[in-house]
């Protein structure tokens, strides 16, 4: 598909694109293409040669991990948000599959491109070893979250950070299923479905994909939250322009 100048503008907005030079800009996009996938549709495998950045402009993206016929899902991206950035940074092999949720805009960018402008411009390879830090840090946090608690905790935790990110409302809708919520958290639907079933005991309330937080006093002194763990800050602009991939648990691997 042609390039249209509102899909570089998006691309361009994101913080460690909007400081790079006109000319940076220009040489990292001038080969660029954008491709419109049905859903459903596999873009990499785990261990392929990385030869693109990608971009998703539009739709849904699952990353996903799989070992001995075990497969897991490691993040689900919405727009806008590039993936397989270490990768493509190392000139490396994936360590993800990704696979389009719904049909899906994703601009592919050259990584050589990337790579090159990275060496020409300090200021915008300063950038992307931001970027690359705040999903570092965000891996850590989602090592220290598995590591350190029980699937309860980890649910309590990211029930709270759901709530906050919705405005601190009482009653969210969950963006996932619970199937993909399950694999995110590290556990089975089954015993996802049990911890859902303790946490009613703490004013947490289900009803299909909406949760009701009745007494989140309660349910924060069963959760302990630490910020050297959550990142329970509501997305904000201010968020964003500082390598806000401090972003567990939502995507906290995209950079892999």
């Amino acid at each position: 598909m042609p390039m249209r100048d509102s899909d570089l503008e998006r691309v361009r907005a994101l913080p460690w694109f909007s400081v790079a030079s006109e000319s940076t800009f220009r040489d990292v996009t001038a080969g660029a293409f954008l491709q419109r996938f049905p859903a459903g549709a596999t873009l990499l495998l785990e261990g392929d040669r990385v030869d693109f950045l990608y971009v998703l402009l539009d739709g849904l993206v699952q990353l996903e991990g799989s070992w001995n016929d075990k497969d897991t899902i490691l993040a689900v991206l919405r727009p806008v948000s590039t993936f397989i950035l270490a990768a493509v940074v190392l000139d490396a092999d994936a360590l993800m599959s990704a696979q389009t949720i719904e049909r899906s805009d994703i601009l592919m960018i050259s990584g050589e491109a990337l790579r090159r402008s990275m060496q020409a411009d300090p200021v915008f390879g300063f950038a992307v070893a931001q970027e690359l830090s705040g999903c570092y840090r965000g891996l850590v946090r989602a090592i220290k979250n598995q590591k350190l608690r029980g699937g309860v905790e980890r649910l309590a935790n990211y029930l709270i950070t759901q709530k906050m990110r919705h405005g601190g409302v009482e009653t969210f809708t969950l963006p996932h299923e619970k199937r993909v919520l399950a694999s995110l958290l590290g556990m089975t639907p089954e015993n996802l479905s049990r911890a859902f079933a303790t946490l009613s005991d703490y004013g947490v309330i289900v009803n299909g994909p909406e949760v009701t937080i009745a007494r989140p006093v309660v349910l924060e002194r069963l959760a302990k939250p630490t910020p050297l763990i959550d990142n329970h800050q509501p997305i904000t602009s201010e968020l964003t322009s500082k390598a806000e991939r401090e972003r567990w648990p939502v995507a906290s691997a995209a950079s892999g």
